[in-house]
């Protein structure tokens, strides 16, 4: 079989009691909530200090823990969530993920029945779930640990069905919905220009894929700069907001850690490509502040992900690349993935990853490939991390 990915409505789910009922494992009836009529309901402070909120939701959850209160739920079958609407929502049936994420990034253990607070967004994982925003506040699926909810589209083949939520409405205040933009603490920049020759220098940390080794390998590089004395800020500019990377970075040794969630992006995915870009060139600018030496930026997904290959073949991107970082999974990943890079106009500065953790893969690529190929716990000795950052991306 060479299919890794399945329809939401597949047979193939897996199969459970409630099949039974007349009704695919992971949804509700369709006619459970649409008899509900559209209204606003005070949502008292207490009952969002009792709910599970998510790493996505951190920063209303801070607003919460503040003092915050005069909050609304906005609910009924004619109210169209948006990506970044807060939303309450009860626990139905537990799948594929089994623990939220929380503000301070504890795994909190899910059970049916619990009310958690989530955020409605896109999600693109190839080894887990493509997802989008409903239409409406039906019974959808939690399909990221971090906190967002979403309709799910295709799912790996290997995964269980993605745990159920029924939206109990939308977070508000005095009847506007409430999204991850207006709580977030930093806001995306009209225009933002690098002259040339500007510092701190800027790494970018791409890859063949989810799992290829990205963040890891970022890991690394900020461990062995910093471990020279150098000021390394971190981030990463694409993706599904989860704590554990952010976490990561700041534990490897990173002095500023920031992402789009910090801009009130729960997830890139579907995001309009001149916002993407205006985005992540302002995490970049964001990052690249005077006190810091090094930027050591990653960007989400493999090079053939609709966003991704975008933005690296986007000359004012590239303007903001120094040096490039590609991880792979093995050789001829590792190989196709410098040349195509390559007629972008850009120069990898060194292969690492998943294909350094094999002692074979690795003597596979070292024989084909065109640039250095650095193991990836090799990055935290500085002198091999500088020598890496050190090599230009561009045709100077």
């Amino acid at each position: 079989m060479t299919a890794t990915f399945q329809s939401a409505t597949s047979t193939r789910q897996p199969a459970r009691p409630d099949t039974a009922k007349g009704r695919m494992p992971g949804l509700l009836p369709q006619d459970e909530t649409a008899a509900m009529r559209q209204e606003t309901v005070d949502l008292p402070r207490h009952r969002l200090e009792a709910a599970k909120m998510a790493y996505a939701t951190r920063f209303f959850w801070q607003q919460v823990m503040d003092g915050a209160d005069g909050h609304e739920l906005l609910r009924g079958p004619e109210i169209a969530p948006r990506a970044g609407d807060l939303v309450l929502a009860r626990v139905v049936e537990i799948g594929k993920h089994t623990r939220l994420e929380s503000p301070h990034s504890r795994r909190q253990l899910l059970f049916p029945g619990d009310e958690i607070l989530v955020a409605y967004g896109d999600r693109y994982a190839p080894d887990q779930f493509e997802a989008e925003v409903p239409e409406n506040l039906q019974a959808t699926n939690l399909v990221a640990a971090g906190g967002m909810a979403g309709r799910v589209t295709a799912q790996h083949a290997s995964v269980d069905f993605a745990t159920v939520v029924e939206p109990l409405g939308l977070v508000a205040r005095d009847g506007r919905p409430l999204n991850l933009t207006d709580v977030a603490p930093h806001r995306p920049r009209p225009t933002i220009e690098r002259k040339p020759g500007e510092r701190p220098r800027l790494v970018t940390v791409l890859g063949t894929s989810m799992n290829s080794g990205k963040s890891t390998t970022l890991a690394c590089l900020i461990n062995g700069l910093t471990s020279g004395g150098l000021s390394v800020a971190a981030g990463k500019a694409t993706g599904t907001g989860a704590g554990g990377d952010p976490r990561m970075f700041v534990d490897a040794g990173a002095r500023t850690v920031l992402d789009f969630t910090n801009f009130g992006y729960g997830s890139t995915y579907r995001v309009g490509y001149d916002e993407l870009k205006q985005l992540v060139l302002s995490v970049m600018a964001a990052l690249a502040n005077a006190d810091t030496d090094v930027v050591v930026l990653e960007i989400a997904d493999g090079i053939y992900q609709g966003e991704t290959a975008r933005l690296i073949a986007d000359p004012e991107v590239q303007a903001w690349i120094d040096s490039l970082v590609f991880a792979a999974g093995d050789a001829l990943g590792a190989t196709k993935g410098v040349d195509l890079l390559q007629d972008m106009g850009l120069k990898v500065s060194a292969v690492s990853g998943v294909v350094t953790a094999s002692p074979l893969a690795t003597r596979e690529a070292d024989a084909v490939l065109p640039v250095s190929l650095v193991p990836t716990y090799d990055l935290t000795d500085f002198d091999v991390a500088h020598a890496v950052i050190a090599r230009d991306a561009r045709n100077q």
